[in-house]
């Protein structure tokens, strides 16, 4: 099968970078998003409701803040009879079990699913540098591989069913959030006794104690002040709520999944919707 036509539903920060580099690579793209044209980039058709691009769309590509607002596109695109899609890639994180419901909800109707969560922010969307980890059937992964493609150079299949993307996506951003927590108290400590920032960041990433948060967050963003990584903190509470939630369901460990959730949750409660690296003066402060 070929695919000439991509639709995209969700046209928020990263959706509507992911949508250009879909343009650019030459599809015909049409976009959909609750709040309106505002964000659909050059060379994209904006479309007034997702049954559009399901009838007009060989694949449709969702970029949406939860499992909730997935399934209920998805819902949509299953219950057309008119629909011409055949393959949905799900960029958001959604969670383990919303993945394997929107599948079987799609799967039901014909319609491939393809469980394909990003990681790598939108400077990593725009520099083509995300990556992409999806999951799905042999068919359904090779049918909208060109698709992937599009979105970024940086791509990895890592399971034959949906949800086990998702898996690893939660577990990947665990590992982000703890060790942007756990920087933040450890420079706070260091700045106690008189440390400077700089120097600790420099030292601590040429030692055992390296992570993205020193490489990264900290230089680029807390050093800086600017503050400005472009994910908010509400999504990483999100993402934590739905790893610990999935760690549960598995019977997997769980000893440091319950603490890094609640201090994301008080963080995103004390400042809803600000950027994910300003853990470090919520932490600080504390």
């Amino acid at each position: 099968m070929t695919v000439d036509t991509v639709g995209v539903v969700g046209l928020g920060h990263m959706g509507s970078v992911l949508t250009g580099n879909l343009v650019d690579a030459g599809y015909d793209v049409m976009s959909h998003d609750v709040s309106g044209p505002g964000q659909s980039p050059v060379g994209a058709e904006f479309v007034s409701d997702a049954t559009q691009l399901a009838r007009r769309a060989d694949v449709v590509m969702f970029s949406l803040p939860d499992g909730d607002a997935s399934e209920q596109v998805a819902r949509t695109i299953a219950e057309d009879p008119q629909r011409r899609v055949t393959h949905v890639v799900d960029t958001s994180t959604v969670g383990v079990a919303a993945a394997r419901a929107i599948d079987g909800l799609l799967s039901g109707a014909g319609v491939a699913y393809v469980d394909a969560p990003v990681s790598g922010g939108v400077a990593g969307a725009r520099a083509r540098t995300l990556l992409v980890m999806y999951a799905g059937t042999d068919s359904a992964c090779r049918v909208v591989e060109p698709v992937l493609a599009g979105l970024s150079d940086r791509r990895r299949r890592v399971g034959d069913r949906p949800g086990m993307a998702q898996a690893l996506k939660l577990a990947n951003n665990f590992l982000s959030a703890t060790a942007l927590a756990a920087t933040s108290e450890a420079i706070a400590f260091g700045l106690s006794v008189g440390l400077d920032m700089e120097t600790m960041l420099e030292v601590i990433d040429a030692s055992s104690g390296q992570s993205a948060a020193s490489r990264d967050k900290f230089p680029n963003h807390v050093l800086t002040g600017r503050y400005a990584a472009g994910f908010a903190n509400s999504l990483m509470s999100k993402d934590l709520k739905l790893y610990v939630g999935a760690v549960e369901t598995q019977g997997a460990p769980s000893v440091l999944g319950s603490v890094t959730e609640s201090v994301w949750e008080q963080f995103a409660a004390a400042e809803p919707g600000a950027d994910f690296t300003r853990i470090f003066p919520f932490v600080a402060r504390r």
